[in-house]
């Protein structure tokens, strides 16, 4: 029923915008191609300002050939049916994290990785350099096309049951968590009680108490008012999470090569932008979470090696699904980046 709604969404848009040109009927608008970009996150989320980015360098520098078509808060659909929606061609650009991703190509189940990266700056090497283009490149086997990544950021942990700092305040605590196999094998290891449940539904749950907590980015946290219902947050820094700037494979190649040229380049500039945007914001939102009473606790360093030490058997048979020779030379890539 859900998928019905948003094709009919999609639908309803496409009739309007062609009407819209049709009514015009002039030579400019005739030619123009129009690129409907969907997310799920709100416009104020550095996510939606960088897709602005994108659709101001695309407009201008294809003169106004392409025309991008901006839909934010879920309204054309979560991020597998918009992805869903690129393989069909109906919408042209989602900016998915990488988790609803590995339903459609395993090997990006890597990045559900727990502690898999330990900072920003190794993360943007790696996914920037050979590693991050070779993953891209099984893109289009699914009628998808990547162009970039961009950033969701480090996910942390809130509750409202007691603050967390070593992985023994995690145990029994409820926390909703991604609707991933990996995600929810990786809480109850640490102790933890995850229930996998629609983001929709997450605000009411722990406002109810059917779910101590959750775990997000810290843009996450503030943009959708967790404060209000939960007191505790923890820098878990559990797991890094990309996003991908993916564009419907039949629509990127239905461009001429100026076009495509345009495209992936404002892309990647884009996504640069965000980057620095979400990392700025992070750190402002994480300030204004304490001044809306929320409790911060830093987690150990040896805290954190713990709580990946207890994790990494539970990895041997994700690596399997993945392949080991893949997951071999991500980890590689990673210590490369790190070397001085």
């Amino acid at each position: 029923m859900r998928k019905k709604s948003v094709l009919v969404n999609l639908f309803l848009v496409l009739i309007t915008l062609t009407s819209c040109k049709q009514a015009s009927g002039s030579a400019v608008e005739e030619t123009e191609k129009t690129i409907l970009a969907g997310i799920g996150y709100n416009n104020q989320h550095s996510q939606y300002k960088g897709l602005e980015r994108f659709k101001e360098i695309v407009e201008k520098k294809s003169k106004g050939a392409l025309n991008v078509k901006i839909f934010h808060s879920g309204q054309l659909g979560d991020d597998r049916s918009m992805i869903e929606s690129l393989q069909l061609g109906v919408l042209q650009v989602t900016i998915p994290s990488t988790a609803p991703l590995a339903n459609f190509i395993s090997e990006f189940l890597i990045f559900d990785y727990p502690f898999l990266f330990p900072n920003e700056e190794v993360a943007d090497e790696v996914l920037d350099g050979e590693m991050g283009k070779r993953l891209l490149d099984l893109l289009p086997q699914q009628n998808l096309i990547g162009l970039a990544y961009w950033e969701n950021g480090f996910r942390d942990l809130t509750n409202s049951t007691r603050p967390v700092s070593s992985m023994q305040d995690l145990k029994g605590l409820k926390v909703r968590t991604m609707e991933s196999e990996l995600h929810l094998s990786a809480f109850r290891k640490l102790g933890a009680n995850p229930t996998p449940m629609a983001f929709g539904e997450l605000f009411t749950a722990m406002q109810q108490g059917t779910v101590d907590g959750q775990e997000n980015p810290i843009s996450t946290i503030y943009l959708e008012g967790f404060y209000e219902v939960q007191k505790y947050i923890s820098n878990t820094h559990h797991v890094y999470t990309p996003f991908i700037f993916l564009m419907s494979k039949p629509f990127y190649e239905s461009l001429n090569e100026k076009e495509q040229k345009v495209v992936s380049e404002a892309a990647r500039e884009a996504g640069k932008y965000q980057r620095k945007l979400n990392r700025k914001d992070t750190e402002n939102y994480l300030q204004k979470l304490k001044d809306n009473g929320m409790e911060y606790t830093e987690i150990t360093e040896s805290s954190r090696k713990e709580m990946k030490k207890t994790i990494e058997p539970l990895l041997e048979q994700y690596t399997k699904e993945i392949g080991t020779d893949m997951v071999s030379d991500v980890y590689n890539a990673i210590e490369n980046a790190q070397s001085p």
